[in-house]
């Protein structure tokens, strides 16, 4: 079955006492005395969360559930979700097992896999009244995504990913207490609180990218730079920290730049001549936040590249299809938003 089941030792430990220390400078994090879902594959990672949650419970009073998704990917998987309930049920910790019940013709893959995981995630939050989703990501995904969105030539916000908490299902959370340890450091918390950790065969399974980056590139960067994982998780963190800066920036330099829109636009609309005015740069991360914050989509850059050549006001005026029935238009010193055709248009 892939199960493994080490003696018993001490249970707290410097482990317990740094999460303790992070829900402390956190306390939205994990909020003392909620109800707290967490999500358990039976991996190493979400069963050395579920240990340290259980032997901090007393201190923050938390009301702990369980839920395991079985995708019905390995013949093994049924067997091994009845033993993560069976060990659940002896001590008494309430647990949700749901199997992945795919529509006929439907490919399975991993984000068809995790958008259904967090569907059924959300609904089991709402049912216990819970707005925190903990799941046992650790440095090392964090580093393993950063790498990955890199080589994809990701905007930073993506180089950012990962974060401790997440909007999920407003206002539903999913929350990562673990992103301060890495997976050798969940492998020795399963060893220490006699944990049990059922394997999954297909993290070793080098058709996916993040497994062989796992296993081939992972080792070589810890074993060149030990404790690499946790130092390139630190990086995607400072990312995220620079990246929510430049937005609050950015809310406050778009103030002074909005004016009148015509009737029919979404919002207020943009001073064209000032935003012209700026470096090239800046005018397009003003327009892309302004537009994020008007229509509640993300636009990629490229997809602005035209405006930007048109934008000064020597230019005349003239509308950009955006896509999804989102039109930008100017004319005159004023740039807006509308959708679909706008009577109001040149």
């Amino acid at each position: 079955m892939g199960f493994s089941h080490p003696k018993p030792t001490a249970s707290w430990s410097g482990d317990h006492h740094r999460l303790h220390r992070l829900l402390q400078r956190h306390p939205q994090l994990l909020p003392d005395g909620a109800p707290v879902l967490l999500a358990v594959s039976g991996g190493q990672d979400s069963m050395a969360l579920l240990g340290l949650l259980l032997d901090l419970r007393p201190r923050h009073g938390w009301r702990l559930c369980l839920w395991h998704g079985d995708h019905r990917w390995r013949p093994e998987s049924a067997e091994q979700a009845a033993a993560l309930s069976r060990w659940a049920a002896g001590r008494h910790l309430p647990i949700l097992v749901e199997r992945w019940q795919r529509t006929a013709g439907q490919i399975p893959s991993e984000a068809a896999a995790r958008q259904w995981r967090y569907d059924r995630l959300a609904q089991r939050a709402r049912e216990l009244g819970s707005t925190r989703v903990a799941t046992g990501h650790t440095a090392t995904d964090r580093a393993e995504t950063l790498l990955l969105n890199l080589a994809r030539g990701s905007h930073r916000r993506g180089l950012g990913s990962l974060r401790r908490r997440r909007t999920l299902a407003h206002p539903i959370e999913l929350v990562r207490p673990l992103l301060d340890f890495d997976r050798g450091d969940t492998a020795r918390l399963c060893r220490s609180l006699a944990l049990p950790v059922w394997t999954d065969g297909s993290n070793s399974d080098p058709r996916f990218s993040r497994n062989r980056l796992r296993l081939e590139v992972g080792p070589v960067l810890n074993d060149l730079h030990p404790g690499a994982d946790r130092r390139i998780a630190r990086a995607a963190e400072q990312l995220a920290e620079a990246e929510d800066a430049a937005a609050e920036l950015l809310r406050l330099a778009l103030e002074p730049l909005q004016a009148p829109a015509p009737a029919g636009a979404i919002g207020a609309g943009l001073q064209r001549g000032r935003l012209a005015g700026l470096g090239r740069c800046n005018q397009a991360q003003l327009l892309q936040s302004w537009l994020e914050q008007t229509s509640g989509r993300r636009w990629p850059a490229h997809s602005l590249a035209d405006v930007l050549d048109r934008l000064p006001p020597e230019r005349g005026p003239g509308r950009a299809d955006l896509g999804h029935g989102w039109q930008l238009q100017w004319q005159g010193t004023t740039l807006w938003l509308c959708r679909d055709r706008d009577p109001a248009a040149p």
